[in-house]
């Protein structure tokens, strides 16, 4: 039976399980703050190591998977989360929750793009929208975990979220083995994947999904504050998060088949592009009810073109070089999400509503116009959108 299953839903079923965790933990920090006396600082840099882990183990590790070894770094990448998870759920002090939160960072980023890797090459017709369903997967997850934390922190304890979580993620992870996963035949002989980033249309695609990550970085950053300020419903405010992930777990999977088909770096471009009017309209709107029916619009833009960047990724390298490529595609959000939410809030705090998010359009902008001038030749048609196989486009001129 198990044999039958597919790999986009099995390892998807994996990927959600993987992003439950982050959500867990966003979730219970204020609890550790006033159960271990831990300082707002040190929960901001318990959040924040965890994102720079990711994105060392997305450049250093995750190649490896490019070398026949897919397999073996998801499950040591699991295996890593999983003792990250128990280390975190247990831990009375910044210690061992900080040391938990960057074995799981690690983890999850070596984990991540192989399991991308495995699904591209599982289906390569519809890579697409397979990749949607990943990107499903791991928004879903991320929303389960604060209703996991809700139902069995206060009751239980602090512990029992992640235990939680640690167990689904470890009985999911036999499963993977009855799938079957394609290996190619030629091994990537590059130890690191930043070499892609000479291909014009691998650099074109990281950027374009980099500018994602900024919009993404500071809709997070900005949502609670602002609403506190315009004096939002409560309701509203806290439910904002949740409506807007609805439309990314319905819409992944079309979203994929449509870049996949139309051109990925047109989509993100258009995605981007509305996305830019959104985060502007956001700084302009007077009160927290239009923001809020506004972010509706929004997550329908997302949910149909967010996965276009990693799509174009894959259809831009050869296939013995997909971890690594999703990788360095990783990495680069992670950077960004992170290095974003710091400015943007600083922002608001100096300048105001209007210039923060004035700000995050901007810069959307001028990262969808390097990303198209990068891969001007891609998303003209002069390299076939299907293939998996196209050779590595010429070095940047630098």
């Amino acid at each position: 039976m198990l044999r039958r299953l597919s790999p986009s839903w099995v390892f998807g079923a994996l990927s959600a399980a993987l992003s439950a965790g982050y959500g867990v933990l966003f979730t219970v920090v204020g609890d550790f703050r006033d159960a271990y006396g831990i300082s707002e600082t040190a929960i901001g840099v318990v959040i924040g190591v965890g994102f720079l882990a990711a994105f060392v183990s997305q450049v250093l590790i995750a190649p490896v998977a490019d070398r026949g070894r897919a397999r073996q770094l998801i499950v040591v990448g699991v295996i890593a989360n999983v003792v990250g998870l128990l280390m975190m759920g247990f831990g009375e002090s910044l210690g061992p929750i900080l040391a938990g939160r960057i074995i799981s960072g690690i983890g999850i980023g070596g984990a991540s793009p192989a399991i991308k890797r495995i699904v591209i090459l599982a289906d390569p017709d519809n890579l697409g929208q397979n990749l949607g369903r990943l990107l499903s997967a791991d928004v879903f997850g991320f929303a389960v975990g604060p209703a996991i934390s809700a139902i069995l922190a206060g009751p239980v304890g602090l512990a029992a979220p992640f235990v939680v979580v640690a167990a689904v993620t470890a009985a999911i992870l036999p499963a993977t083995f009855f799938v079957s996963a394609s290996e190619t035949k030629e091994a990537a002989s590059q130890r690191l994947a930043v070499d892609l980033l000479r291909s014009r249309v691998v650099a074109g695609a990281v950027v374009l999904g980099a500018a994602t990550f900024l919009m993404i970085g500071a809709f997070d950053a900005l949502w609670d504050v602002v609403h506190q300020d315009l004096n939002t419903s409560t309701w509203m405010a806290n439910l904002g998060i949740t409506f807007f992930a609805i439309p990314l777990v319905v819409l992944g999977p079309t979203g994929g088949r449509l870049a996949q088909r139309i051109g990925p770096f047109r989509i993100a471009a258009a995605g981007l592009v509305a996305g830019a009017i959104f985060m502007f309209s956001y700084g302009q709107l007077p009160t927290g009810t239009w923001i809020f029916g506004l972010s509706l619009f929004h997550a329908v833009s997302d949910g149909l073109t967010i996965s276009a960047a990693g799509v174009a990724t894959a259809m831009a390298v050869p296939e013995e070089r997909q971890a690594g490529a999703q990788g360095v595609m990783g990495a680069a959000q992670s950077l960004v999400a992170g290095f974003t939410a710091i400015i943007i809030g600083a922002l608001y705090d100096g300048a105001g509503r209007a210039a923060a998010y004035s700000a995050a359009a901007i810069g959307m902008l001028v990262m969808v116009t390097i990303g198209l001038a990068l891969a001007i030749e891609f998303w003209r048609g002069e390299m076939r959108r299907s293939t998996l196989t196209a050779e590595v486009e010429p070095p940047l001129p630098f």
